[in-house]
């Protein structure tokens, strides 16, 4: 046998035999309540009813959202849009531990915590539709936070965060950064480079990985040979640790407790959370292709929204009329961004070079002028 095929083995065997949802479910990690509802730790004291009814809400509008944007995606009025399917613990989980003061560097399925910091929903579905004022968070009457906006190169925002972070500390601000990634980032140069900065410069910075066990068709088995990725944190001199994804009460708590460490300027924390990309990577990606669908339905048992559901509703602190009254809410608050979306006033043409520079090159402003006077002549010298 050649070395090529041997090599070709070993990878396929591991592909088969590594990490399969349940067993990802069952490794140690940070959790307070299973996928049946149940609480197998004491919760924390911060997690009452309300609080806990407040991030179901939110996870319940999230994921309507999420199925709205597809829809439209489906009938060409978004471009190609990656679904939260299956990270609403995550993003809620997140977006309220941060201060408005902190600031989040997001990665392109982040739309849940955006939510829950400020950003609007029509902000995201301009973003997907190719609208560069879906990036814009300048402050406003609906946006307050000081976040960036999406980032879909893969790991650069790590880069990013560092900066960030780096900038608080010399500001001597008691505030902290928080960036967060894929498991498929975390093979990247971009966070390992960044892991290491933010360990040794002892900077302000949460980084929180969303290990849906797919990077696009590659699966977690062939991202990295260790049990956790939160491991890769002691070679960067920070701690690690692996809470389940699936779970807003662990994701939460983990990340409350590694924001206070790092405005207490006590470094930064590295955190694994383990969840199950319940869609495609995109809307441009067929998943049956590379998975089974045994693995998909396996991994529905331990989803995010029914968990807390569960919970919830057997401690009497959420009822059937509460479910129907609030899915029709999330149903108008949505329809309401998507009108908000549908009706907005393109962008000028031109509008495209103004996004390139701070202050573009003199080639740039001709061609910007040449595509203006194209557009009088189309429109019959009306251009507005």
């Amino acid at each position: 046998m050649s070395h090529d095929s041997s090599l070709e083995g070993a990878i396929h065997q591991r592909a088969t035999t590594k990490e399969i949802p349940m067993n990802v479910q069952s490794l140690p990690m940070l959790r307070f309540i299973n996928h049946l509802g149940e609480t197998v730790e004491p919760l924390p004291a911060w997690a009452n009813n309300e609080t806990l009814v407040t991030f179901y809400q939110d996870m319940v509008l999230s994921r309507t959202y999420d199925n709205k944007a597809v829809a439209l995606q489906r009938t060409g009025k978004l471009g190609t849009y990656p679904s939260h399917l299956g990270a609403e613990a995550f993003g809620i989980g997140i977006g309220h531990a941060l201060q408005p003061s902190d600031v989040l560097i997001p990665y392109y399925r982040d739309m849940p915590a955006m939510w829950v910091r400020g950003i609007p929903m029509e902000k995201n579905l301009q973003y997907w539709g190719g609208d560069e004022r879906g990036s814009d968070f300048t402050p406003s009457e609906d946006v307050h936070c000081h976040d960036l906006p999406f980032c879909v190169p893969i790991a650069t925002q790590c880069t990013h965060a560092v900066g960030v972070a780096a900038a608080l500390k010399i500001e001597g601000a008691h505030k902290a950064a928080l960036v967060t990634c894929g498991d498929g980032a975390t093979s990247k140069g971009d966070f390992l480079e960044s892991i290491n900065c933010a360990g040794a410069w002892n900077l302000p910075l949460v980084f929180v990985i969303n290990n849906n066990q797919w990077a696009i068709s590659v699966p977690r088995a062939l991202q990295c040979a260790a049990d956790f990725l939160s491991e890769k944190a002691r070679g960067a001199g920070m701690n690690g640790v692996t809470v389940d994804g699936n779970d807003a009460v662990a994701v939460h708590d983990c990340v409350l407790a590694a924001l206070d460490k790092a405005r207490k300027g006590k470094g930064p924390t590295l955190i694994e959370a383990v969840s199950y990309r319940l869609s495609d990577h995109t809307t441009a990606d067929d998943a049956s292709r590379y998975r089974s669908d045994d693995e998909l339905q396996q991994a529905w048992q331990y989803e995010p929204i029914q968990r807390l559901k569960l919970y919830l509703t057997n401690i009497g602190a959420w009822s059937d009329e509460q479910e129907q009254a609030w899915l029709q809410e999330c149903k108008s608050l949505v329809e309401a961004a998507v009108d908000n979306y549908t009706n907005l006033v393109p962008q000028a043409p031109e509008s495209a070079f103004d996004y390139l520079y701070e202050s573009p090159p003199a080639e740039l402003n001709a061609q910007r002028d040449e595509l203006i006077h194209k557009v009088m002549r189309m429109q019959g010298g009306h251009h507005g």
